[in-house]
């Protein structure tokens, strides 16, 4: 290729194409120091390059055999989700090569075009992946600052960059508040699904009956006041990613046919008898300990490891207060936007009071503190009277909904996360005592320590 566009580090470039001397012709056009180019001329050598690492881009011609088909294509993005694939088709082949594009190749151009046209093709590849690197480098940035650089967060913005471009199933543990749709939709904006919906629904926020309709559709006349068809949130979903937020709440039925999904990539709306293919990517989330729902028969055992292909915990905030300076000013930026308001920061006892804080209610919480404070902010900075009052009592973890004359219940995960956070304290970590006070084994103290991220405090033995 003439002109020097840039090329993804580490690019590499695979020619399969029975046409040895077209193969040869079109390296020489996009030959340069930084592409690594192989060439390939048989099935058997195409497998073998693609097995043995990652392309940044394939030249397919689909007569390399006659098993160069469409399924070829769909098991090239299974491996390698960034692979761009351009693909060379005989005239007789272009729907062929038209399903192939429906399958996520990049381009296609019929077999007869000069190798300079497809030197082209093979620029505007690099070019669609260069400029993909540069996003995915971005979003990952502005996520680490977002969610902070603490251990436990390396790991989990490790695991997100790692599962991001795949479409495993992922699922998302933590306690409420923490962020698990950002996390979600952070792992769809970065994947080759990007450009596809990315739909959300809360499982506990709807009977079963009403989730069954939101999630599959319905046709006309399936039960009362189903006057007309409706789309399905699968079905929205279709070539994106849906997002079940509090899967743990979801009752057996369903749970039964979100399973036929993740196995079939079928769906069947309420009263319709015929099935319906959908091609979804699913990310779940719950605050529940599921393996216990699993052993209590409140959760499908085969479901729950259809989602827990990639497991996912989000630390709360209290442990990665790293991450509060970042998230205060992008939320001073949203409330300033959605009040119409010109706050420019926190002043120095507002922002003691707020790094003071142990937020039970996590970046949920923080929000609703940070758009209560620009709301109340008469000046340009937010001030400790701008914060909400039981803030301003000298208190650290929230009496907060009861002091606003609300009467709240603590989940009995909240409760039992604090009890067993209490003994250990008063034990000074000893978990082999504080098993034995709080009468469970030792293997569930463990357990449970691991679910509500829980660490021992400084100096705690681990026996006694």
């Amino acid at each position: 290729m003439r002109n020097k566009n840039v090329v993804p580090t580490g690019a590499r470039l695979l020619i399969a194409s029975p046409d040895i001397e077209f193969g040869m012709t079109l390296e020489r056009f996009v030959e340069r120091p930084e592409l690594a180019i192989e060439r390939c001329h048989d099935m058997a050598g195409l497998l073998r390059a693609v097995s043995r690492r990652e392309m940044t881009v394939i030249v397919l011609d689909l007569t390399l055999s006659k098993e160069a088909d469409i399924n070829l294509v769909s098991f090239v993005q299974q491996r390698n989700p960034s692979t761009r694939m351009v693909l060379l088709f005989e005239m007789e082949d272009l729907e062929k090569a038209l399903e192939g594009i429906r399958h996520g190749a990049f381009f296609y151009l019929p077999r007869s075009s000069p190798p300079s046209d497809v030197a082209l093709a093979v620029q505007k590849a690099l070019d669609n992946r260069q400029a993909e690197l540069h996003l995915d480098d971005y979003e990952q940035s502005v996520f680490e600052e977002l969610v902070g650089r603490t251990d436990a967060m390396r790991r989990v913005v490790e695991l997100i960059r790692k599962v991001a471009p795949t479409d495993s199933t992922v699922l998302l543990l933590g306690e409420s508040g923490t962020g698990k749709e950002v996390v979600a939709q952070t792992l769809h904006r970065l994947s080759p699904r990007r450009d596809k919906a990315f739909v959300a629904v809360n499982c506990a926020a709807l009977t079963q009956t009403l989730l069954e309709s939101e999630l599959f559709g319905h046709v006309r006349g399936a039960f009362t006041g189903a006057d007309t068809d409706k789309m399905g949130l699968f079905e929205a979903a279709d070539g994106g990613t849906l997002f079940l937020d509090e899967v743990g709440d979801m009752e057996p039925i369903t749970q039964a046919k979100v399973l036929r999904v993740l196995q079939n990539g079928e769906i069947r709306p309420v009263g319709d008898p015929v099935t319906r293919k959908v091609n979804v990517r699913v990310i779940a989330a719950t605050n529940r300990d599921l393996l216990e729902a699993v052993q209590s028969l409140a959760f499908r055992e085969d479901l729950y490891y259809r989602l827990n292909v990639i497991q996912i915990r989000i630390p709360p905030l209290r442990e990665r207060m790293d991450a509060l300076p970042a998230l205060v000013n992008h939320f001073l930026a949203l409330y300033n936007g959605r009040h119409n308001k010109n706050v420019r920061g926190v002043d120095t006892t507002a922002a003691r009071y707020l790094q003071q804080y142990e937020y039970p209610g996590n970046v949920r919480e923080l929000e609703s503190i940070m758009a209560h404070a620009v709301i109340m902010a008469d000046g340009e900075w937010i001030t400790s009277i701008d914060l909400p009052e039981y803030m301003r009592q000298g208190i650290t973890a929230r009496p907060a909904l009861a002091y606003q004359k609300r009467e709240t219940l603590l989940s009995l995960a909240e409760m039992e996360e604090q009890h067993i956070r209490h003994a250990l304290e008063v034990l000074k970590g000893n978990q082999s005592q504080a098993a034995r006070k709080l009468g469970i084994s030792r293997s569930t103290l463990w357990r449970k320590m691991r679910e509500y991220n829980i660490e021992p405090p400084s100096g705690g033995m681990e026996d006694a």
